[in-house]
């Protein structure tokens, strides 16, 4: 989460972070090596500066003619040309609720937009009564947005301008999936669990935001739009090589987490966590696993702070397959080696960058890398040399 933002909300976050380090011998990982991995052998990366002068960039997607889309919170969507050059705003972009930790989030392209158009935008949306996260699929002409229309809305609204999520992840089927917060208060949080509104969930909805038939809530006394629930704050989402769903979650004071996330499966926030409360008290149960509870795939305390995530397949054979993560606090980009949907290595990489916010795997085998900062700026990181 980003701190900066709700330091009103937060007056212990040094007596946290003290507690934090004092946890360690007392939560157990669930599975063996499921968290702190073996080191992975450092790998040479040369950074450069590709395009700058952006506001607080949040979410990146390449386009068929190797030009991007990049997403600013404050609210506005850009195009980035191949040589790095920045557009004026595209016309068309859904009012944004830009306030704390809100605005204008993450940006997808359908997998027919060579034919479509069609993109998606995840987004804070000031409705009566606060703010939500909301989901608007749109066609992109030139520099501008039509048709552009809510595919899902959030709700209850909250007054609490944090945990929003969100990314947003299109499926060659014709699916999406959405993953929202669950705004952060401790009565908010509780929602998390509760299958009636979409706090803390991940969704999965048809393109044009309809129900798919097969959902795991569907036909039933809840809210059908539901995948996974027990979240907190999931802003990192992705396809891995065989199209399931990989997501990255913020945990509290510790516990960030490498989800997989099942179809009705509970993820256990705020009833266990393997992080703490930033004052240092315990989470709900107090307690990292109960059953009927999933375990994460992986575990970080303390933080890594995940942005956005995705696998490598590119032309530097060393990391093929690997899974890439942005993170926000220290500031990094993690990789992860993965066996059997079991993580076995880790290496930490642009530890001195700034804000990691979001990660673009080129066909080339380079990445473009988002700075979260104002002015932030996008990074092309070229490994092996």
């Amino acid at each position: 989460m980003r701190l900066a933002a709700l330091i009103a909300l937060i007056p212990t976050i040094a007596a946290a972070q003290v507690a934090q380090g004092d946890r360690n011998a007392s939560f157990e990982p669930a599975f063996e090596n499921q968290t702190r991995a073996p080191a992975l052998d450092a790998t040479p990366v040369t950074v450069a500066p590709f395009a700058e002068g952006l506001a607080n960039p949040w979410g990146i997607a390449e386009l068929p003619d190797r030009t991007f889309l990049v997403t600013e919170r404050p609210g506005r969507l850009r195009r980035v040309a191949a040589d790095g050059t920045l557009s004026g705003p595209i016309d068309g972009v859904p009012q944004v609720d830009a306030r704390q930790q809100g605005g204008l989030l993450d940006v997808a392209i359908a997998p027919d937009f060579a034919q479509s158009g069609v993109i998606f935008l995840t987004y804070a949306k000031g409705v009566p009564g606060g703010t939500v996260t909301a989901a608007a699929r749109a066609v992109l002409q030139g520099m501008t947005l039509t048709d552009v229309r809510d595919i899902f809305v959030q709700g209850p609204p909250s007054d609490t301008y944090a945990h929003y999520g969100s990314r947003i992840v299109p499926t060659a089927d014709g699916k999406v999936f959405i993953t929202t917060g669950e705004h952060f208060t401790q009565a908010n949080r509780q929602l998390a669990q509760d299958l009636d509104t979409t706090y803390g969930k991940v969704i999965r909805l048809n393109a044009d935001g309809s129900v798919p038939q097969d959902n795991p809530f569907a036909g039933q006394d809840a809210d059908e739009s539901i995948w996974s629930y027990g979240h907190r704050n999931v802003q990192g989402a992705t396809l891995g090589p065989d199209g399931q769903l990989w997501t990255m979650e913020h945990g509290p004071a510790g516990g960030d987490e490498l989800n997989q996330p099942q179809p009705g499966a509970n993820y256990g926030w705020p009833v266990i966590s393997y992080g703490v409360n930033y004052n240092g008290s315990p989470i709900g149960s107090g307690q990292a696993v109960m059953e009927g509870m999933e375990q994460p795939v992986y575990y970080w305390d303390p933080v890594i702070a995940p942005g956005g995530m995705g696998f490598y397949d590119g032309s530097y054979a060393p990391w093929q397959g690997d899974l890439l993560i942005a993170g926000l606090n220290p500031g990094s980009l993690t990789r992860l080696r993965l066996q059997n949907s079991r993580v076995v290595g880790e290496e930490r990489l642009l530890q001195d960058v700034g804000r990691v916010r979001d990660v673009e795997v080129l066909d080339n085998g380079d990445l473009l890398v988002l700075i979260d900062a104002d002015p932030g700026q996008i990074l092309r990181v070229t490994p092996g040399r």
